[in-house]
């Protein structure tokens, strides 16, 4: 897994130590003391400008990412140019992010009047109407071709490059798998391909997988030089839900593979824009529901739904 000096320090920062009592079914002795670590919950509120906009329950690790990929994969800023975390406050009732945005951005988004606080598993909360909840879908493009056992691979080694869940088993990951250019499915991947691949991935994770995606595209964004989502797979520990989608059509990723399912809403989005949605991703295959071609020795004209390998 690729990594930045302070990974280390945002891991720590999304634990907090308790006290655990372990009561066994068959009656045994209690075992009293248990030490565990539990992933950290908080309000983290986004300004822009000034202006709150949403109050998100996260993780409170890599927020500089997740300030920046809210803002993109939301329409908040077109891109990582636009805008500018200028101060982090810590209380005790939560975590203040303060962004500077251009004006134009700042008067469009206080057009929008959209409240978003809600819980962690919520990405649409405060919605005022109908209209604004299914918003328009941006067309994907997307070369690349890559082979399902590079995808199976990098699922594999995926569950090593989570360091939060590792250790708390309560956060959900979004990580970036990048192809070499224009990827056809040429290049096999071998036995011992897996720690190469795992060395490429860049992960987030989070408490909500919304929040993950978010930090994500953010850390893409930041990134020297910034990478490109339209050359490479995006992989979410999570069901394949509409917002994730419509985040993954925002910042460009054409293939996008949930090791969860997805939803109507979602493969119906992902149609839409032109994205490869593949959910109920192991090890040993995936099922594709939108754009199949994209897959590397997926059958000319498979019919969406199924497995590459299914007969």
């Amino acid at each position: 897994m690729r990594t930045d000096p302070d990974d280390r320090n945002d891991t720590s920062r999304a634990l907090a130590g308790v006290q655990a009592q372990r009561v066994r079914a068959d009656g045994a002795p209690v075992q009293r003391g248990n030490d565990d670590e539990v992933v950290i919950e908080a309000p983290v509120a986004l300004l822009y400008n000034g202006s709150a906009f949403a109050v998100m329950m996260a993780s409170p690790n890599h927020l500089d990412d997740f300030a920046l990929g809210f803002a993109l994969s939301e329409g908040i800023v077109a891109n990582a140019a636009e805008f500018r975390l200028v101060d982090r406050v810590d209380s005790a009732d939560g975590i203040t992010l303060h962004a500077a945005i251009p004006q134009q951005r700042h008067d469009a988004l206080l057009q929008r009047r959209r409240s978003l606080a809600g819980a962690s598993g919520c990405g649409l909360c405060g919605i005022e109407s109908l209209r604004d909840a299914l918003r328009p879908v941006p067309q994907v493009a997307c070369e690349q071709r890559p082979e399902l056992a590079t995808i199976t691979t990098a699922l594999r080694e995926l569950a090593q490059c989570q360091p939060i869940n590792a250790r708390s088993g309560g956060v959900h990951a979004a990580a970036f798998l990048p192809l070499p250019a224009r990827a056809t499915g040429t290049a096999r991947v071998g036995a011992d391909d897996g720690a190469r691949i795992a060395s490429t991935l860049v992960v987030r994770e989070d408490v909500g997988r919304h929040n993950a995606l978010d930090k994500l595209i953010g850390a893409l964004a930041r990134s020297a030089p910034p990478g490109d989502p339209a050359a490479g797979v995006l992989l979410v520990t999570s069901r394949a839900s509409y917002e994730i989608v419509h985040k993954a059509a925002v910042a460009g990723f054409g293939i996008v593979v949930a090791i969860s399912a997805p939803t109507d809403l979602a493969i119906r989005t992902a149609q839409a824009a032109g994205i490869t949605l593949a959910a109920f991703a192991r090890g040993d295959g995936l099922n594709i529901y939108s754009h199949p071609q994209r897959i590397a020795g997926v059958p000319p004209g498979a019919p969406s739904g199924t497995s590459p390998d299914a007969s």
